[in-house]
């Protein structure tokens, strides 16, 4: 940042007043709640995030320090606002991986053709014959996943040279099933976060931050 733009004491001294009414608006708010997911905690806790967040950029931009709170991203699914008895559901996956080891999908894809060289596997984008597989990833992945169902690459997919990356699952309530091959051709374009019943993530994220806590358990304060 230019010494023009650097932001004056002033600023960052308001911004640290502006933190403490948020605070004190945040109290209030649990204070009055009226039950679990209370709208006015939920808009308390985003303006003391956000006025939080002010004060941190201001006081690094000025002084070249931090404070020790970490603001937390929004990732939490909105309200839900779908049917009270859905009669049907829509379950959306998406399943993270990376080719960490191309010759062993390159050598199960071969085994595969060999065992069936009559392979169709459907002559989508990635199947398309089985010309190559052997040679080519993109061919391997084709054929790959046009011989075995996804949970079951998901169950093996070591064995397939692949290294299972993040992963999602939403179950989605609807009023009616959508009728055959209505969404077949954007089949994610019409997730409505406010119609998911549940979700379930994984990654190695949560796994970083058991350990971070088991970390803090075993040092312990003045270790």
């Amino acid at each position: 940042m230019s010494d023009a733009a650097q932001p004056s004491a002033a600023e960052v001294r308001a911004a640290a007043e502006a933190v403490k009414a948020a605070l004190d608006r945040h109290l209030d708010a649990v204070e009055r709640r009226s039950g679990e997911g209370d709208p006015a905690v939920y808009a308390a806790f985003n303006e003391l995030a956000a006025a939080a967040e002010v004060y941190d950029e201001l006081l690094y931009d000025t002084y070249d320090e931090v404070t020790p709170f970490e603001i937390p991203g929004d990732d939490s699914l909105p309200a839900y606002a779908g049917p009270d008895e859905p009669s049907a559901l829509s379950v959306l996956i998406r399943r993270d991986y990376a080719v960490v080891e191309p010759q062993r999908l390159l050598s199960q894809a071969q085994r595969i053709v060999d065992l069936d060289p009559d392979l169709d596997t459907g002559g989508g984008r990635l199947g398309g014959g089985t010309a190559g597989a052997g040679e080519s990833v993109h061919a391997a992945l084709g054929v790959v996943f046009g011989e075995f169902e996804p949970d079951e690459i998901a169950s093996r997919h070591k064995e397939f040279g692949l290294e299972e990356g993040d992963s999602t699952l939403w179950v989605s309530a609807l009023e009616e099933p959508a009728e055959p091959g209505e969404w077949l051709t954007a089949p994610f374009d019409l997730a409505d976060p406010e119609q998911i019943v549940c979700r379930f993530d994984v990654s190695s994220v949560f796994d970083e931050e058991l350990d971070d806590e088991d970390d803090l358990e075993v040092l312990g304060p003045g270790s």
